[in-house]
């Protein structure tokens, strides 16, 4: 299995595991800073569990078909995770606001990454096209 595959299986299962854990302990610790900010809280939580899926399908499908821009897409996700989600959570958990100015850039990484995604397919479909005629 090649090399991004794996990293990005175990980046995927880890952030999927995180998002529990930091869900369960949100819903089970008072937390003043949350009870102001839930609807950030529960946007972050979204995104974070639906993109630690997506990074377990690009490790699946570098598994199956290697290319840069299956690679890419993996990367730009887990950019667009620390620097959206991560600072959602700092925002609803912490009171921390220092950061948000970062919030647009990961949701950007995610754009990208699902661009990247979607040409990789397409160039991947192409080249296999090519390869049958």
């Amino acid at each position: 299995m090649p090399i991004h595959a794996r990293i990005f299986l175990v980046i995927g299962a880890l952030s999927a595991f995180l998002s529990v854990l930091i869900g369960a302990v949100a819903a089970h610790l008072p937390n003043e800073h949350l009870a102001v900010a839930v609807q950030w809280f529960d946007t972050g939580m979204q995104y974070h569990q639906f993109h630690s899926l997506a990074l377990l399908i690009v490790g699946l499908v570098i598994a199956y078909r290697p290319s840069r821009w299956f690679v890419a897409a993996g990367w730009l996700m887990v950019l667009g995770t620390v620097l959206f989600v991560g600072n959602l959570y700092l925002r609803s958990l912490f009171g921390i606001h220092d950061l948000h100015a970062l919030t647009p850039y990961g949701g950007w990484a995610y754009l990208a990454g699902w661009l990247a995604l979607a040409i990789g397919v397409a160039t991947v479909a192409r080249k296999s096209a090519t390869a049958s005629e």
